[in-house]
């Protein structure tokens, strides 16, 4: 189950790497005037994506992938592999709670104002 564990912690990863990553190309895409940027589908995944990231920290509610990862390695304590090592290095930090409630709430302004300021094709 060690590998389904990984397969959760690098889609994981890759939610991250579009919510992030789709916010740098809306604004790049927009700069270099390419009509992708403006894509209503990809806009609104992109939206509710970092939605549902900022409500669940703001409720409090430990991210699902998150939990459902931990589920699965769960009893299987030994030495992490390479997928596990260097992909929980670069997602997970020891922060308090409060600095990722902020982070994600901003984030989730900053996509917003976006969509206002690159609207989306009607």
């Amino acid at each position: 189950m060690n590998w389904l564990a990984n397969t959760v912690l690098v889609l994981h990863a890759l939610v991250v790497l579009f919510i992030v990553g789709g916010l740098l190309a809306i604004w790049a895409g927009a700069w270099l005037q390419r009509s992708w940027v403006r894509n209503r589908v990809f806009r609104l995944v992109h939206l509710m994506a970092i939605g549902v990231v900022a409500i669940l920290a703001v409720l409090d509610i430990q991210c699902p992938l998150t939990v459902l990862e931990d589920w699965l390695r769960t009893g299987r304590a030994g030495p992490q592999g390479f997928i596990q090592r260097w992909v929980s290095h670069w997602l997970y930090y020891d922060l308090p709670g409060w600095v990722f409630t902020t982070a994600y709430a901003a984030f989730l302004l900053i996509v917003v104002v976006t969509w206002f300021r690159v609207p989306p094709r009607s």
